[in-house]
């Protein structure tokens, strides 16, 4: 008699189609992740048409590999396949395919062929038309699927239109909600494909908010905004500034592509009162709306009239603070170029400038300008030595506070090297 203890084990696991030809399919399969003491003697591989139960028996005696190829089968039908394990117990349960295989020669594996331009990200503005043409090869034809975000495609204005040879995604008129990550995905049998498509669309972004004069000194006006609500689904890559005297009321262009929410409008016109205004700018351009100043800078008549100040004026001592910083700038060696800053102080702060923590001194290279608090290091056409990292100091009594940048100085391009690039 058979020891109670022995018991069929458990089902064979990963069952899957190695390959298909018009009248064969090979199968593999791991063996049973519980097996016990009645070990395994081998396994039995059974087949049926799709739609029935009559499961026909492939091999006569069990097989000791974990693969099968089932012969003499009917082309172009829908087969079912099942393993089970066998031992001196009896069978175990079956190991089953989890959908029908059609037998037919896959003549070419399945294949998608992206072009080179949808390898990045696709970008497009809103309104534009999207038509991406997508290759792919597979004898017999595949089934072609598409997801959006890792889901089935189902957006209505999405189009999708496939041949024999390519899948095509089109879309009219582009939103932003178009934006995301496409999958293509071809396949036949158990063969597949898949690849990613990247698209984001784009359009101009709204206006700076909270545009402000923070500050009157000289001729100068510091002012202060912060980034647009919308940036129009892609980065800020910069701000207009423009300012308008209220007399004549004509917009004048001050910076363009200005990196920082702020900035420092200097030689403004003694005795007249300016408004700013400022445009956001991304890949599509300057935002259609701008941002106004709430308030206006007044450049006061100075020196004209005298009144003595019958009391003690107010203490407007204070350490220096930088009000605009210096920034990182890349330029081409043997064009002179020009960094600067601007700090507020009183008593009139003494600048120091420095290059690598040295200071500059008296160097026919370097001319150092200070107008009203608006600092400028010009260097004459400086070369790949001039490389480094500067540092603007401003010290009184008070105090000091200093700023620091890094300049790089790149070799002037040969044509021909521009065009190898």
């Amino acid at each position: 008699p058979i020891p109670f203890t022995l018991a069929p084990t458990s089902e064979p696991i990963r069952l899957t189609v190695d390959d298909v030809t018009d009248t064969t399919c090979a199968l593999k399969w791991r063996p049973p992740e519980r097996i016990g003491a009645g070990g395994i003697s081998g396994y039995i591989i059974e087949y049926c048409k799709e739609g029935t139960d009559q499961w026909v028996q492939a091999n006569q005696e069990p097989v000791e590999k974990n693969q099968y190829r089932v012969k003499d089968l009917p082309v172009g039908e829908k087969m079912l396949f099942r393993v089970v394990a066998v031992n001196m117990a009896g069978r175990s349960p079956p190991a089953t395919l989890g959908q029908a295989v059609t037998i037919r020669e896959i003549m070419e594996n399945p294949k998608i062929r992206l072009p080179r331009n949808l390898r990045t990200k696709l970008i497009r503005t809103v309104g534009e038309k999207v038509n991406l043409v997508i290759p792919f090869q597979g004898k017999p034809r595949p089934v072609v699927t598409w997801l959006k975000d890792g889901v089935p495609l189902e957006d209505k204005t999405v189009g999708t239109r496939t041949s024999d040879l390519d899948s095509i995604l089109f879309i009219r008129s582009a939103e932003r909600a178009h934006s995301g990550r496409y999958t293509l995905s071809v396949q036949i049998e158990n063969m597949s494909d898949s690849a990613d498509l990247y698209i984001q669309i784009v359009e101009k972004p709204g206006p700076p908010i909270d545009v402000h004069v923070t500050d009157v000194w000289g001729f100068n006006a510091a002012l202060e905004w912060k980034p647009p609500k919308d940036n129009g689904n892609c980065e800020i890559i910069g701000y207009t500034i423009q300012k308008a005297d209220m007399k004549t009321k004509e917009w004048f262009t001050v910076y363009e592509h200005n990196r920082r929410p702020s900035c420092t409008v200097s030689d403004l016109v003694m005795g007249n009162e300016y408004s700013f205004r400022v445009f956001s700018e991304n890949i599509c351009g300057l935002s259609d709306s701008v941002g106004i100043s709430k308030n206006t800078a007044v450049i006061a008549k100075t020196g004209l009239t005298y009144n003595p100040a019958p009391f003690k004026e107010k203490d407007r001592s204070s350490s220096p603070k930088f009000i605009t910083p210096l920034v990182d700038r890349s330029v081409v060696a043997g064009y002179s170029a020009a960094i600067s800053c601007a700090v507020r102080g009183y008593p009139k702060p003494k600048i120091i400038w420095m290059k690598n923590k040295m200071i500059i001194g008296e160097d026919p290279k370097f001319l150092m300008q200070n107008n009203q608090g608006v600092l400028t290091l010009n260097i004459r056409k400086p070369s790949l030595f001039d490389t480094g990292k500067y540092t603007c100091r401003a010290v009184n009594d008070l105090g000091e506070d200093e700023v620091e940048c890094k300049l790089e100085v790149r070799a002037v391009q040969e044509k021909g090297e521009e065009e190898k690039k």
